[in-house]
């Protein structure tokens, strides 16, 4: 009998991580993630990547 399900991905994302903000932090987030059609996520991923990147 095949397998039913959705197929196993590589790399799968399973570490969450809980930050607070401010309401100023925010709300420029929520901006700059409007503005350049990222998501929430997106945008802190693509930080992160910057930061990692620049510390080289």
């Amino acid at each position: 009998m095949a397998k039913m399900g959705r197929p196993k991905i590589d790399n799968p994302k399973v570490n969450k991580i809980s930050v607070r903000l401010s309401d100023e932090e925010h709300e420029k987030l929520i901006e700059f993630a409007k503005e350049h059609s990222m998501t929430k996520a997106e945008t802190f991923k693509k930080g992160l990547e910057l930061l990692y990147e620049q510390c080289k």
